[in-house]
């Protein structure tokens, strides 16, 4: 028997977030019911909400940082048991069977992931719908463990803005020894920093902004660089080994290449959109450096960030919201007037809209 949830919803791209009911399918042999206690809120949700990247479907109930309680366990699930403290983060499925998926890379599945909403169920063919709700359910393959050493309001956003960083510094090794830049202190950035350090680097925060350095040492950061001061950009040319790139909208990255040494790496995981303006290659050539680009990140390394950030007592720094206040968020989002992710307690939807 299909179960009606309570949620929020975008009706349409330009109609605020209100109140929603809608059926989440039935539970399958492998999957687990998680009654959702707190969901992060992302920039993605909004660029989803009102279609700034196309194909949006609607009604949508976003959200893809969950944190929950297990309600409920399919008969073929051996691994999570009611009452257990889990996540679910931006996939619920994949194909399984392809060679990105063999790495347990999932989010490169060649198929296409199903994500966790804005998507439709590769079995049913059933719209996904996210986190904005009371209960989620998911195949246990996609839902990750949440350790009693975290603070379950913290953990939400380890799940995209965790990942999403945590990612790629795995992946070129990070460790002691290596010297990173961050490129922005928002959702992404701020756990950039906080990784980088945990891993020991020495680690630089780029940031337009003056009077960011305190904030930025709090969160990990030896070393604060004005990206306006032609003065500051010049004292650290050839000193990255790693920049991380979280800026969401376009941006020059020329002046950041300057800054990489020999074989050095820019990844962006913020940008979707078109590089502008152009790289200049003799930057890239010069220094044999490279651009290259991250995706959040598969359920193993999600695991695995998780269990780091227990053991490191790494959470995101957060603000806690009522979902009646979703559509406030967003406008405050938009002025990034938030450190660094909002939380929405979802208890709040037992109140009255």
């Amino acid at each position: 028997m299909a179960l009606t949830i309570h949620g929020y919803a975008a009706p349409s791209a330009t109609t605020p977030l209100a109140a929603h009911r809608f059926e989440r399918r039935d539970p399958r042999p492998d999957d687990v019911v998680i009654d959702i206690l707190y969901c992060g809120v992302c920039h993605s949700d909004i660029h989803q909400a009102r279609n700034e990247w196309g194909g949006s479907i609607y009604p949508m109930v976003p959200g893809h940082e969950i944190i929950g309680k297990v309600s409920a366990v399919g008969a073929q699930v051996g691994k999570f048991k009611v009452g257990d403290m889990v996540g679910v983060g931006c996939m619920v499925d994949s194909c399984q069977q392809c060679a990105a998926c063999g790495e347990g890379l999932e989010q490169y599945c060649v198929e296409g992931a199903t994500w966790t909403y804005n998507d439709k169920d590769r079995r049913d063919k059933l719209p996904t719908f996210g986190g904005y709700s009371e209960r989620i359910v998911v195949s246990d393959k996609f839902v990750v463990s949440i350790s009693d050493k975290l603070d379950p309001k913290a953990a939400a956003p380890l799940l995209c803005a965790g990942i999403t960083t945590w990612s790629p510094l795995r992946h070129w090794k990070i460790g002691k020894g290596s010297k990173v830049a961050v490129i922005g202190l928002g959702g992404l950035g701020h756990m950039g920093l906080k990784f980088a350090k945990a891993m020991g680097a020495d680690v630089t925060l780029f940031t337009r902004s003056p009077g960011k350095e305190t904030e930025a040492r709090r969160l990990g950061a030896d070393h604060v660089v004005l990206s306006t001061d032609p003065a500051q950009m010049a004292a650290v040319t050839r000193q990255f080994d790693f920049i991380l790139d979280t800026v969401p909208s376009p941006h020059d990255l020329n002046p950041y290449l300057l800054t990489l040494s020999l074989n050095g790496t820019l990844v962006l995981v913020g940008l979707l959109e078109p590089i502008e303006p152009a790289v200049q290659s003799a930057a890239v050539i010069l220094g044999r450096r490279s651009i290259a680009g991250s995706a959040i990140g598969g359920i193993a390394e999600t695991q695995e960030m998780l269990d780091f950030c227990a053991e490191h007592g790494i959470a995101s720094d957060v603000e806690m919201i009522d979902i009646q206040n979703i559509n406030h968020a967003y406008e405050r989002m938009l002025k990034s007037d938030v450190r660094y992710r909002f939380v929405i307690d979802i208890a709040s939807l037992k109140k009255a809209a």
